[in-house]
């Protein structure tokens, strides 16, 4: 935990060139429960990371010319570097598709716009408690077939 906060108060940076997300983020996590940075641009991140390392970072997938896959890439290689510390990622995603991309990139966990504050909230308590957390909201229901009754008397 960095100095200077409370025991057990996280530190999350939230990061999206919208500030529409920002603010959907920022109100789940609004009040004396924590202390939220924001910033509009990918390539921020790290320096960000390095100066005041957070307890979690929630990454917009769509964030200008670095996207979240790209600034979670550099927040993992720089951590195998040694030149910052693991932090876990929450990424915001934009379609089912793109849990691909928070796979690869390595993310503790994601959410699948539009944003609902309840799955948000349950992704970011359970990153920070140190687990992962994905979002299976919008995968498709199975159908479920009963057995077969046989031929018809």
């Amino acid at each position: 935990m960095p100095a200077g906060l409370p025991l057990g108060v996280p530190r999350v940076l939230i990061v999206s060139d919208a500030a529409n997300v920002r603010a959907d983020v920022r109100s789940v996590l609004a009040g004396p429960a924590g202390d939220v940075h924001e910033l509009d641009s990918g390539a921020q991140a790290a320096a960000e990371v390095k100066t005041q390392p957070p307890d979690l970072v929630v990454l917009d997938l769509q964030i200008g010319n670095m996207g979240g896959m790209a600034t979670c890439l550099d927040l993992r290689l720089e951590e195998s570097a040694g030149r910052l510390p693991h932090v876990p990622v929450l990424m915001l995603l934009d379609r089912r598709a793109d849990v691909f991309l928070a796979r690869r990139s390595a993310a503790e966990g994601w959410v699948v716009k539009p944003l609902d504050p309840i799955r948000l909230r349950g992704a970011i308590q359970a990153i920070l408690a140190g687990g992962t957390y994905e979002d299976t909201s919008y995968q498709p229901s199975p159908i479920l077939v009963g057995e077969d009754p046989g031929p018809a008397p």
